[in-house]
């Protein structure tokens, strides 16, 4: 791969990630939000589009991963928030003043790599479970050689990259394994912040970026990052991973929209409230084409806020769903199917 252009890429995007979610100074209505990283290629592609459209309003978006998103809304520091994860019931309970979620784009996500030479690999669920269990440690462990005759994987440590902060990407990421994998359920778990191995082979570093540097800079790593960020970045070294069905899959617009297919929102309300209950996972999708790790990823609202914020909130949702759609999978993100489209745009009536 060629790891200047990757360098631009990622670079350009910390730089969109400070500059380009601003409108014009003379706004009316200033919105201020934060959370995860998951969605930040698309969303601050929506902001900077609707804030063109809505001179009054301006959007500042800060990505800082899902759960400082989830602690800013609780203590009230920001108009709006974004998370990977949804909200925890007690999480909700701490919001005085209600919450509304939104399920807005969803995506997938994959495993990058660094290691030379090997252009295609193929995972299965026992050896990319081992290698974030700690348990798998050399690439030419017998689990990855198995599915990947005539490849040349060296007898090398495999250096492992996962996210240092609060983050939905690996609560969705530790919850797909915590479900194909016992051992890792009980070992890591489901968790923003899961409790990986202590081990000098195991390494940390803070959002999409940071992972993708990290993987970037030690040969013979593997981390993971949400497909639309490596596709963006023009990340060549992604692995095949194999699905719930038995076969090994890329991920993409068609087998991300076979797995989000399977999902299904449980109906009802958010707890102690008449909203909408938008939140739906799916750890393990069925489907011969489906890819194992997809998921919706949500905007936080308050329920009762400002009016003329309220307004803002609910122009900007409403681009999200009729416009911002349009570009999800030029991005690599998943569209939201027309029935859950409508589903957002009657649940952001909430926000008053």
């Amino acid at each position: 791969m060629q790891k200047a252009s990757v360098i631009k890429a990622v670079l350009t995007a910390g730089c969109v990630a400070l500059f380009a979610l601003s409108a014009p100074v003379s706004a009316d209505v200033k919105l201020n939000g934060s959370g995860a990283s998951f969605p930040f290629p698309i969303y601050s592609k929506w902001f900077k589009d609707f804030s063109k459209e809505h001179k009054d309003i301006r959007v500042d978006y800060q990505s800082k991963g899902s759960g400082a998103g989830i602690q800013d809304l609780i203590n009230g520091t920001v108009d709006f928030a974004a998370s990977d994860a949804a909200m925890e019931d007690a999480e909700i309970a701490k919001v005085k003043q209600g919450v509304v979620l939104l399920p807005m784009t969803a995506g997938e996500i994959v495993l990058i790599y660094n290691l030379k030479g090997v252009k295609d690999l193929k995972l299965s669920r026992a050896a990319y479970a081992g290698i974030f269990s700690g348990t798998i440690t050399k690439w030419n462990d017998p689990a990855i050689a198995a599915t990947n005759p005539g490849v040349a994987l060296p007898d090398k440590a495999i250096t492992v990259v996962t996210r240092s902060d609060s983050s939905g990407t690996s609560y969705v990421f530790s919850g797909h394994l915590a479900a194909i994998s016992e051992a890792f359920d009980k070992a890591v778990g489901k968790s923003k912040q899961p409790n990986w191995p202590s081990s000098g082979k195991f390494v940390a570093a803070p959002k999409n970026d940071g992972v993708t540097a990290q993987v970037q800079q030690n040969e013979g790593a593997i981390g993971y990052v949400e497909y639309g960020y490596a596709k963006l970045t023009g990340w060549k070294q992604v692995a095949q991973l194999e699905n719930k069905s038995g076969n090994f899959v890329a991920a993409g617009p068609l087998t991300g929209a076979a797995a989000l297919a399977a999902s299904e929102f449980p109906g009802g309300t958010l707890p102690n409230s008449d909203v909408p209950n938008l939140i739906a996972w799916n750890w393990d999708p069925a489907g011969a084409e489906s890819y194992p790790i997809v998921s919706y990823t949500w905007m936080l609202f308050y329920k009762d806020q400002d009016d003329a914020k309220a307004a803002a909130l609910r122009k900007l949702v409403k681009y999200g769903i009729e416009e911002g759609q349009k570009i999800a999978d030029s991005m690599g993100y998943i569209p939201l199917p027309e029935n859950v489209q409508q589903k957002v745009l009657e649940a952001a009536e909430f926000i008053q």
